[in-house]
């Protein structure tokens, strides 16, 4: 998984962990336990049989680390956070990561950035921890270094192994996860053909039986067909996820992901689902400000914290190059209510021309 690589947000996080998450105890076991390390997103199931899932599991470590995935998927970080944390001192490697990395995330709902950030340094000890490990811890641990790094637009640890090599060590849904990363990643880099060809590829290839990969590759390539204005394969995508998502509740992703969707949760979602959207725009709000307070110290970006989310989706769009009367056909609005949007944004960040609206969008 190749990308940018440094240490900001790992220099930042030993600032803040004592107090934060406990230091893991010693270095991690030589062989994660595959049914430990996100045992849930590693499952495959029907949409809508997602608790039966986590019941039929082993009880203990396997079982608890799958409810804290199932409640941060569900949009429920504090639930996450009570399942997972018992776990973060585990001997159990897998199940540590795995907590580490749920309630880094979780903590970032509530304001609770130091904690986040203490979760990232301690999953990049683990990482070094294993340079010597097996070939298979060592692909692990990479994973979870990259999910913890990619998704918050933050360089990759040092040392960090060559994905593509490791791929074939993971088990089939984490493997299909990786591949939502480095597409994700691609697509950080401007090359959203070829992301939008990994997400298909991934998804033909077995990784639609993942529930939880599946949705994250689709919404990766509804944010390649966006923009590439391919807004017939992007709402198929949006579709195909919400298919996925909502027997289960599973929204969480779309939360995450709202600014990057180029408005398409408003165009589709909105109309027919009222009710979850709002919810969804709920999670995007208290999972969007903790990451940009992590985001934006460390990456020196300035992406904006004070717009709507319907101003945000505008802003990022005239960014792009959509005009007036694109974005109002893709919204579903008049022109002049398009304009509003797009004039209360730019008044709001202080610029002048929709030039001046890129430094503070996603990437």
């Amino acid at each position: 998984m190749r990308g940018r690589t440094g240490r900001g947000v790992y220099e930042k996080a030993e600032q803040h962990t004592q107090g934060s998450l406990p230091p893991a105890e010693g270095a991690p076991s030589p062989l994660f336990r595959e049914r430990a390390l996100m045992p849930l997103m590693n499952t495959p199931f029907a949409p809508g049989e997602c608790l039966k899932a986590v019941e039929s599991m082993e009880e203990g470590a396997q079982r608890d680390i799958a409810w804290a995935e199932y409640y941060y998927f569900s949009g429920q970080p504090e639930k996450a956070i009570g399942k997972a944390q018992p776990y973060l001192t585990s001997d159990d490697a897998g199940a540590r990561l795995s907590a580490c990395l749920i309630c880094s995330y979780a903590y970032l709902h509530f304001s609770q950035d130091d904690k986040a950030l203490a979760g990232l340094a301690q999953i990049e000890r683990a990482l070094h921890d294993m340079v010597d490990g097996s070939p298979q811890a060592q692909a692990e641990s990479a994973f979870v270094a990259a999910a913890a790094s990619i998704l918050l637009h933050l360089p990759l640890p040092q040392g960090m192994p060559n994905m593509e090599e490791m791929l074939p060590l993971l088990p089939q849904g984490l493997r299909a996860f990786a591949l939502y990363l480095r597409a994700h990643s691609l697509y950080l880099e401007k090359q959203y053909g070829l992301s939008a060809g990994i997400a298909e590829a991934a998804l033909t290839m077995g990784g639609n039986r993942f529930p939880i990969p599946a949705i994250y590759l689709h919404l990766v390539a509804v944010m390649d067909y966006m923009s590439l204005k391919d807004r017939d394969h992007a709402h198929d995508h949006l579709m195909r996820a919400w298919a996925l998502a909502r027997p289960d509740d599973l929204i969480e992703g779309f939360g995450e992901h709202h600014g990057l969707l180029g408005g398409m949760l408003e165009s589709a979602i909105k109309p027919a689902w009222p009710a979850e959207f709002k919810r969804i725009i709920e999670i995007t709000y208290r999972f969007s400000a903790g990451w940009r307070r992590v985001h934006n110290p460390v990456t020196g970006e300035e992406v904006a914290d004070n717009l709507t989310t319907t101003e945000f989706a505008s802003a990022m769009l005239a960014a792009r190059g959509w005009t007036n009367q694109e974005i109002a056909d893709h919204l579903g609005v008049s022109i002049n209510t398009a304009k509003r949007h797009l004039s209360h944004a730019m008044e709001k960040l202080g610029v002048g021309s929709r030039k001046g609206l890129e430094r503070y969008m996603l990437r």
